[in-house]
């Protein structure tokens, strides 16, 4: 304060109020800049020791990605030694001959994520000299995809020095396996999911070799039904008659037509997807079986979808008139015949109502006095709730 005992002479005036004078000292200031620079001065040092440490480690990087490198490969050897004891696989066989003999193989994923009594493994067998190309009809949901990918994945496998989930196993050393697999566009590159399939089995075709595993799935699905077919048939000839192809091949359709090239080309066999029927309901049996499928059962699939049971019912009725159509006016015509028949609801007016109709299954049930039923009677109304199910009123 003013008027106080004198100051030391190394006190500077700061600052100035109306009742007070602050001071500081050269002492005092180096301080605050020691406090204010601190962060930028812990910054420099921080980098200085990185500098020093990235100069030390630089050094030694050799001998560190070399070690890195033995780790991983002592990591992926522990891996598959410890997959291949706990989950039954077996050593197979390599040779420089063509063929691939698998014998109760399974996906190797696949069977961990089901349980172990629905997991069905299934044979697979390829050969240049007789059976190269193999064409899987069946229906969608039964297996086919999931097999093709048993096949090469079981061969990467062999090939990685690994075991394979089979019972036993022989395969002819491949020098590439090629895929066309699954539906997918490239918006960015303005390539629809058909242009994208077709340029993935141009590079097959353009870079396979005879020791090479090409596996197609669907090829031509993006397309019309005769230029799809067209260009599978093709393809599946190429494959068989080119000089510099001949490869072992597994192909999946659903142009059953294509099973008659196995009457045609020498070394093409076919194989289905094994179903069972009884009645009204299929059952995917999931077993690669020889032989052709004569159905699809997409109607089938569509129903376990959730499609509504009208849409279903008129689809049958639809497919019914395709085939009555392809078989007695000829095929292009008799499609555009069946087509052009109108649907027995579409005349109807569509109106929307506010509540859904009652289901009449569901009214039967609620209607039933259960304690005042005997056994026979219990029985006569299941069967009737039953039909009422099914949609038969009368």
């Amino acid at each position: 304060e003013r008027g106080g005992p004198a100051l030391p002479p190394d006190y500077l005036p700061k600052q100035s109020l109306a009742n007070a004078t602050r001071y500081f000292t050269p002492q005092l200031k180096e301080y605050e800049t020691v406090v204010l620079t601190a962060e930028e001065t812990l910054a420099g040092i921080e980098a200085d020791v990185f500098k020093r440490v990235v100069a030390q480690v630089a050094g030694a990087a050799p001998a560190m990605l070399a070690a890195a490198a033995a780790v991983a490969e002592v990591d992926v050897a522990a891996a598959l030694a410890e997959v291949a004891a706990t989950r039954d696989y077996v050593r197979p066989e390599l040779d420089e001959g063509s063929v691939i003999e698998i014998e109760q193989g399974r996906h190797p994923t696949l069977e961990t994520l089901l349980p172990p009594a629905e997991y069905v493994p299934n044979d697979a067998h390829l050969d240049c000299d007789g059976a190269q190309i193999t064409i899987l009809t069946g229906p969608n949901m039964a297996g086919k995809s999931s097999w093709l990918r048993q096949v090469a994945l079981t061969v990467l496998l062999a090939q990685i020095g690994s075991y394979v989930p089979a019972r036993r196993a022989r395969i002819g050393l491949v020098d590439r396996i090629f895929t066309r697999i699954g539906a997918q566009d490239d918006i960015a590159t303005g390539q629809s999911t058909f242009m994208v399939e077709m340029l993935e089995t141009a590079n097959i075709l353009h870079h396979a070799t005879p020791r090479s595993l090409v596996v197609l799935d669907e090829i031509g699905r993006g397309t019309s039904t005769y230029d799809g077919l067209a260009i599978a048939r093709a393809v599946v000839e190429h494959l068989h008659n080119a000089p510099r192809l001949g490869c072992r091949t597994l192909f999946a359709t659903h142009y059953h037509e294509l099973t008659e090239l196995e009457a045609i080309l020498p070394r093409v066999r076919c194989c289905t997807m094994d179903v069972l029927e009884e009645g009204d309901k299929v059952v995917f049996l999931r077993r690669v079986v020889p032989g052709a499928a004569d159905r699809s059962y997409g109607l089938h699939v569509a129903g376990l979808a959730g499609i509504p049971r009208a849409v279903v019912r008129r689809a049958r009725a639809v497919l019914e008139d395709l085939e009555v159509g392809r078989a007695s006016i000829g095929d292009r015509h008799g499609r555009r015949e069946a087509m052009r028949r109108p649907s027995p609801i579409a005349e109807q007016p569509l109106q929307l109502t506010l509540f859904a109709p009652p289901d009449p299954a569901l009214e039967a049930l609620r209607a039933i006095d259960i304690e005042s039923l005997s056994p026979l009677e219990a029985i006569t109304k299941l069967f009737e709730l039953q039909r009422l199910a099914n949609g038969d009123s009368t």
